[in-house]
């Protein structure tokens, strides 16, 4: 029996070292943002941002005391593990669930050591908790944790020396112990401290390419990993482009008379209006399923017909509100359809078209006013689908929608389109559509949520992204109202404030008929960047655009850094971080030019250096994890910084750009949790915009 419980022990705390470690800011192991004390802890020794509450200390308590061990100086080593589940990093010291892994992994001196943590960690944990407590006796230990059903007996009964489980100190640390290995984390016997390495020295300057001349607002990198991309616009087409080598002097090959799919019958199109967001599964080159975001008007489409999101669940009445600019309140709608390539060619790789119709409509809502409602749609690295929502416009969110629970408008949703739910379920959970909710989602820890909510408390969201290199980092643009653009981390559950905040300042709105929440009374998450905004065109800042880390090497000054811009064109900063994984980033606005050999030459801002864009709209990447920026004058690539006279001495050390992949190739498939456990033309969206963001 010895040797069975130590090797289903063994295996076990080796678990730990075999979870993917992905890089992360500070988390929680419930995948939630830490939060800031109103009382100090009675028990843990953390202050500040931390990831345990006053019931949770007390639980912590009376596990310790239940260990009844009678060596101090183990009491203390265990007090200190146990208590690292209210680190603002717990997430990555337990590098899991922490209900299923009760201990974190143990700073080991014998494996290397990252330069991401303090020099602290070399002091070797693992090494100081054998030597104290190997033969103390602790109940209920938490390093001998029930493994019912696998030992056919609770571990924890008969054993509670760490001598009876490990035959040495090596045993031990190789199954507990680990270190910063890849920039994850260890636990030292106390808080995390990371090593903080100066401030950090911004690019020299962004050199960009032009390589169309059609205004768009979404770009997707084709699901087969080739150097093929989407390209939407907002009147509502899709087209299918290859996209040139960097520095081969080719343009975007594209053709404008013949898009993938066309939607224009069905979006309406207006200055706030249109094609928002369009998404494509993570297995679609075998599915071929992909899905569109768009707005649509009920008086002239019949199939635009859904719920109203003023409802008196939301308490409000559609009755009262009065018609906003000539639209009544929900006549226009919100929508997600799904489509399909199945049928028009022999694989989805090799579709050039997809099919007209929908396959399936996803979600329908009609909105109460006629701005700020989001609309991008994006795939997560879990293989659920995030929907972006702004708070329905009015303004400052008269309704209070944003930090209303029962209403979806000024929230990130998360959706499971795999699973259908049946219409019993629809009903009763007041589902917008033909989708399931994922298990996981917030709403089951807090019965006042609506099911769909992964995030609040937002404004205007426009423009969000995932990190390809650490899924955790999931950044949102925000629109500000009076003063104000931020970019966000957004957490489970995380609330970013708005309409009690506006970015870092409490906000006072103008009306209230839906109510006011109470600074006090939530934990408001604040940006990680953001700026004053002056909606001057000579100010140069209207409204926030959100981007992308930068992870290709073409540019590898840039690389590491989040990068963004402002509408009006006249600004692009990178955000970088300091220290690397703590969420603290320094933002540092960023000089950019045209290449003087660019396959389509660029205007310049009169009176100015700055090339022409006109106005910045969205971002894009590819499958090379280059970064484009879709303006109103056309498609920029961020290149190489030579061809712009930038200095970059990292530039020269590396590959000046990365070898475009085969046109087919199976794409590589990011994982996460691993689900299931997803001139008129051009100057009318440039006004539309800058509508949209201003008001």
């Amino acid at each position: 029996m010895m040797g069975g419980v130590l090797t289903i022990t063994l295996l076990f705390c080796n678990l730990l070292l075999l979870l993917d470690p992905s890089l992360s800011h500070p988390l929680c192991t419930d995948s939630r943002a830490p939060f800031t004390l109103k009382t100090p802890l009675n028990f843990c020794p953390y202050n500040g941002s931390v990831c345990c509450n006053s019931t949770e200390d007390l639980q912590l308590r009376k596990q310790f005391q239940a260990m009844n061990i009678s060596h101090q100086g183990c009491a203390s080593l265990l007090k200190s593990i146990l208590c690292a589940r209210c680190d603002q990093f717990s997430a990555q010291l337990f590098r899991g669930d922490s209900i299923s892994e009760p201990v974190p992994v143990l700073c080991n001196s014998t494996f290397p050591l990252n330069t991401s943590q303090s020099s602290s960690a070399l002091n070797g944990f693992c090494s100081e908790v054998w030597d104290t407590c190997q033969n103390v006796s602790i109940l209920n230990s938490p390093f001998a944790t029930s493994l019912q059903g696998q030992s056919g007996e609770t571990a924890g009964s008969n054993f509670t020396k760490l001598t009876e489980l490990w035959q040495s100190k090596t045993d031990f640390c190789n199954a507990c112990g680990g270190a910063s290995i890849n920039g994850s984390l260890c636990f030292d016997g106390g808080p995390v401290v990371l090593n903080n390495t100066g401030t950090p020295t911004p690019p020299n300057g962004l050199c960009l390419e032009k390589i169309g001349n059609g205004s768009y607002i979404n770009m997707v990198a084709h699901p087969d990993g080739s150097n093929r991309a989407f390209f939407s616009d907002q009147p509502g087409k899709i087209w299918l482009a290859t996209v040139p080598k960097e520095g081969a002097g080719g343009e975007l090959e594209l053709d404008e008379a013949n898009p993938f799919l066309d939607l224009t019958d069905e979006v309406h199109f207006d200055a706030e209006f249109g094609m928002m967001g369009m998404a494509f599964h993570p297995n679609f080159v075998q599915n071929g399923r992909f899905f569109a975001s768009f707005n649509c008007d009920k008086i002239k489409w019949p199939r635009c017909s859904g719920r109203c999101s003023c409802n008196s669940e939301a308490n409000c009445d559609p009755s009262k509100l009065q018609p906003d600019n000539n639209a009544s309140p929900c006549q226009y709608h919100s929508v997600i359809a799904e489509f399909t390539t199945n049928g028009t060619a022999l694989q989805a790789s090799l579709a050039t078209v997809a099919k007209p119709s929908e396959v399936r409509r996803i979600f329908t809502m009609g909105l109460p006013f006629t701005s700020h409602h989001g609309g991008q749609i994006l795939f997560g690295p879990d293989g659920y689908l995030y929907f972006m929502m702004g708070d329905g416009g009015g303004s400052g969110d008269p309704y209070n929608f944003a930090q209303n629970k029962k209403s979806v408008l000024g929230k990130i949703m998360r959706l499971d389109i795999d699973i259908i739910s049946s219409a019993a379920e629809i009903s009763n959970l007041s589902l917008w559509g033909n989708y399931s909710i994922p298990k996981d989602n917030p709403f089951t820890e807090d019965e006042g949520l609506l099911p769909e909510i992964w995030a609040m408390g937002l404004r205007n969201p426009w423009r969000c992204s995932f990190d390809s290199e650490r899924p955790s980092y999931f950044m949102c643009a925000d629109a500000g109202q009076d003063e104000y653009e931020e970019v966000d981390i957004i957490t489970k559950d995380g609330n970013y404030g708005w309409r009690v905040y506006e970015g870092p300042n409490l906000y006072t709105p103008r009306e209230s008929p839906g109510g006011n929440t109470s600074a006090n009374s939530i934990n408001a998450i604040f940006p990680v960047m953001g700026y004053y905004h002056d909606v001057n065109v000579n100010e140069g800042s209207a409204s926030i655009t959100g981007g992308y880390f930068y992870r290709s090497m073409t540019d590898p000054c840039m690389h590491g850094r989040y990068l963004f811009g402002d509408l009006y064109a006249h600004a692009i900063w990178a955000g970088t971080e300091n220290p690397e994984n703590s969420g603290n980033f320094t933002m540092s606005q960023i000089p950019f030019s045209c290449a003087h050999d660019s396959p389509i030459q660029c205007s310049s801002v009169p009176g100015s250096s700055l090339p022409a864009l006109g106005y910045i709209f969205s971002f894009g990447e590819d499958n090379n994890k280059d970064i484009f920026l879709l303006t109103s004058s056309g498609v920029y690539r961020v290149v190489r910084p030579s061809r712009c006279n930038y200095t970059c001495s990292k530039e020269n050390a590396t590959a000046t750009a990365s070898p475009s992949p085969a046109p087919s190739s199976p794409s590589s498939q990011v994982s996460w949790l691993n689900h299931p456990y997803k001139i008129f033309l051009l100057l009318f969206p440039s006004l539309s915009f800058l509508v949209l963001f201003s008001v």
